[in-house]
């Protein structure tokens, strides 16, 4: 009896056996069919099925974003729209790339969800305009790269390139002298490039300078043209300070200056002195920059500890206030790029003037090596009038000229 009932047991389990095999069969079979039937539609090209307008004929007018859609995997989720806030119904129409034009990855995306579009314009970097807008009067760009080495205490100049020189002849063989200032009897200078108004450097220097004396330096670029007869002949300079600089970040930074022309061919009897002027009418404020004196004579040299220049704000030729630059060491071309203001009212214009006294320091001893004053009629005539009358007239706007130095009376 007992092994009766075991028969029964065990047919009975081999028939659900058979059956669940058997359904699975069917499962496997069904499945392969409805997926091919489904692949053979989507790449039918006589489907209906219409690509989204970011990918359709090319005749018809494309958006510049990029679609951005949820992959098949997701389809029992549901997902909100994240620009209307409305939820995403199950039956929404299936993300599909037409048949014509490249194929891409999208193809196997059939059946995702367009949830939006990204637009690339927000991810661009900023545009470089600086090979592309140049002032009016220009006469050529500079880019350079400075880093400083505090352990082999090593300044490090790479030139890079030029942009627009403006050339004397019909062509331009470009080469740049590097000074460390303010010695002006050693420089580094570039290779030629021949017959190019646009050269490309790409060459580094190295100038050997302690850490202590570093921020007293100014580096100065001169570029020339080399002409037939192989003489030099300036087409511009680039004054960079360093004292203005940090060094202490990793890297280099390119830099890129505007030429300036060399205007005084010949310094004045008692030397030049370069500043800019600007009035700001809002504030009642009168701005001085001291950029850079040239051609002093400078007195009993082997005492001489360094070069300043004094700024006076005078009112009715009465002193009111006086600053002064830091001293720099002796040089009969010092430079300075410093900025002093002045509180000055509007209506007291025509009754103030300014005086700037260039100054030799001599082992505590102060000698005057000339002097410049710029301010309306009542004080000045010829350039230091204009000057004057070309910053009231450009209020905010810093106006720079040169000045010949005179001894003081």
């Amino acid at each position: 009896m007992s092994e009766q009932v075991a028969a029964v047991a065990g047919g009975v389990v081999g028939g659900i056996l058979l059956l669940l095999l058997l359904g699975i069969a069917v499962y496997l079979f069904w499945k392969n069919v409805y997926f091919k039937a489904s692949y053979e539609e989507l790449t039918n090209p006589a489907s209906p099925v219409q690509a989204p307008v970011c990918l359709q004929e090319p005749n018809v007018a494309r958006t510049k974003s990029v679609p951005f859609i949820v992959p098949p995997k997701f389809h029992r989720q549901a997902w909100i729209d994240m620009i209307n806030g409305e939820q995403i119904q199950e039956d929404s129409d299936l993300y599909v790339t037409p048949d014509s034009g490249p194929r891409s990855s999208f193809h196997s995306l059939a059946g995702a969800y367009l949830v939006g579009a990204i637009n690339p314009e927000l991810y661009r970097f900023p545009e470089d305009k600086s090979e592309t807008d140049f002032p009016e009067g220009n006469i050529g760009r500079l880019w350079f790269s400075v880093e400083y080495e505090q352990e082999s205490e090593r300044l490090l100049v790479s030139l890079i390139k030029a942009r627009k020189l403006q050339s004397p002849s019909s062509s331009c063989n470009p080469l740049v002298k590097i000074y460390l200032l303010p010695d002006e009897r050693r420089y580094l200078q570039s290779k030629t490039k021949r017959k190019n108004l646009n050269p490309q450097f790409d060459e580094n220097f190295v100038f050997q300078i302690s850490s202590s004396a570093l921020y007293q330096r100014t580096l100065k670029f001169c570029v020339y043209h080399v002409d037939k007869q192989k003489k030099h002949i300036l087409l511009g300079q680039v004054i960079f300070p360093l004292k203005n600089e940090s060094f202490s970040g990793d890297g280099k930074v390119i830099v890129w200056r505007d030429l300036e022309a060399d205007t005084l061919e010949l310094p004045s009897e008692h030397g030049d002195l370069q500043f800019s002027l600007s009035y700001n009418d809002y504030l009642g404020r009168l701005t001085v920059v001291v950029l850079r004196a040239k051609g002093l004579k400078l007195q009993n040299e082997r005492h001489a500890v360094g070069v300043f220049v004094k700024v006076s704000l005078m009112k009715h030729n009465q002193f009111i206030k006086s600053k002064k630059t830091t001293v720099v060491p002796a040089s009969s071309d010092p430079l300075y790029n410093e900025t002093f203001s002045f509180k000055v009212d509007q209506q007291e214009l025509d009754t103030a003037s300014l005086s700037l006294s260039v100054l030799q320091d001599s082992e505590g001893e102060e000698t005057s090596l000339g002097r410049v004053v710029v301010g309306p009629f009542m004080y000045t005539r010829g350039k230091e009038l204009e000057h004057w009358n070309e910053m009231i007239s450009k209020p905010k706007e810093l106006v720079k000229r040169w000045h010949a130095l005179s001894l003081s009376t």
